[in-house]
């Protein structure tokens, strides 16, 4: 009998850790299924790019992973049953509701955005967190007037990356930047000066130290009951994560992240794991890892390995999660990589101007590049699996 993996997901993470488990198990004896709600590999780290008019390469999963024995199941998850090792799903086609079971889970339905309670965003606010948002704002942008304003409200890689993007692409806009805090405050002094370089250049208006609680449909109003005209405004706050889980019997935090070990196994529940924006992970300093494309893919790796060799009588993957770097793109001419500490505190290095927007641009297509080859085009034995589904799940043992 074929041991049964789920993965919920197919982003970064979700895709990246099916594409591994099928290139490390024998397919006689692993079934692997991916469910996702959309039929093509989304680029999410470019939703800015989607939303100023620019066409993404197509990436279908059609192609992705033929001849790899995943199996696609366009379908969008309704439910989790943890202790029953079950997924309802409904068929995108409106082919109906089925309860699919399990014996590995692999949760990598990730986030979307945050509207943080502010009465609103969710009538008059636009998102980039996913591609139907991106597309709503694209169709919105083009429809604009010169002259115009566009609101951006949020000061982290995302906020800025819009508001950069928007900028660039539509010069006649009036673009605003709302950061409740510095402009870059977790910046090095060169990474800030930098950064404020660019927008100025960009004629970007930047509201600091400004909390944004109210916005309509032509105007966001400020903690102080300042009025800033918006006849768009992006929400770019920061993400919240699916809220399915928040229903079943796994062990979550307050923001409904799921709590894994150090192999991005749930501690609650053995058979399932979880990656990506969805997981409570600890990475150096005993910090939290951020919700990033850059602890998410290799905490999917991790994730992948770590099913195999407990499915095969392997050894158990002890790779530390690390951070680099931080990449932000500052249009399609500029950028910054801000050089980071093990923990993600920034140091005094950093990499400006064009040189940094093509390095930006080069790890960008390096991620979708490890997501269609998730073991990196080496050549892998599959190994065959010696364990039964109980035994998968069971404490954890490292062997040899």
């Amino acid at each position: 009998m074929q041991h049964r993996i789920i993965v919920l997901g197919a982003g970064y993470t979700g895709a990246l850790a099916a594409g591994r488990l099928a290139k490390r198990l024998h397919r006689e004896d692993a079934a692997i299924t991916l469910v996702n709600a959309e039929p093509d590999f989304v680029e999410r780290v470019r939703m800015h790019q989607l939303a100023t008019g620019q066409d993404l390469k197509p990436r279908p999963f059609s192609e992705m992973f033929a001849g790899t024995g995943v199996e696609l199941k366009l379908a969008k998850v309704t439910g989790l049953d943890a202790d029953r090792k079950t997924v309802t799903v409904a068929d995108v086609n409106g082919a109906g509701v089925e309860e699919l079971p399990y014996d590995t889970l692999v949760y990598a339905l990730g986030s979307g955005w945050n509207s943080q309670g502010v009465p609103g965003t969710a009538e008059h606010a636009y998102e980039i967190a996913g591609r139907s948002g991106a597309l709503r704002l694209r169709e919105r942008l083009a429809r604009l007037d010169a002259g115009q304003t566009v609101v951006v409200v949020g000061g982290g890689l995302t906020g800025l990356e819009a508001a950069t993007e928007i900028a660039e692409a539509r010069p006649d806009l009036d673009v605003t930047l709302a950061v409740d805090g510095v402009l870059g405050d977790w910046l090095s002094p060169k990474g800030r000066a930098h950064l404020r370089k660019v927008i100025g250049t960009l004629g970007i208006t930047v509201h600091e130290n400004t909390a944004v609680t109210g916005v309509e449909a032509d105007r966001v109003t400020t903690a102080d009951g300042t009025a800033i005209p918006a006849a768009v405004t992006v929400w770019a706050t920061g993400f919240a994560v699916h809220p399915i889980v928040r229903a079943t019997t796994l062990e979550v935090t307050g923001t409904g992240q799921i709590v894994v070990d150090a192999t991005m196994r749930s501690v609650s529940h053995p058979d399932v794991y979880a990656v990506g924006d969805a997981a409570m992970a600890m990475g150096p300093g005993n910090k939290p890892l951020r919700m990033s494309c850059a602890s998410g893919t290799l905490a999917a790796w991790q994730a992948a390995e770590a099913i195999a060799a407990r499915l095969t009588g392997g050894k158990l993957p002890n790779v530390p999660i690390r951070y680099v770097n931080q990449c932000i793109s500052l249009g399609r001419r500029n950028g910054l990589i801000q050089y980071v500490t093990a923990d993600d505190r920034a140091v005094g290095a950093v990499l400006t101007g064009r040189l940094a927007a093509v390095y930006k641009e080069l790890v960008c297509k390096g991620a979708a590049w490890g997501v269609a080859n998730p073991t990196f085009g080496l050549p892998v034995r599959r190994r065959r699996v010696t364990v039964t589904p109980a035994a998968a799940g069971s404490a954890v043992k490292a062997t040899a």
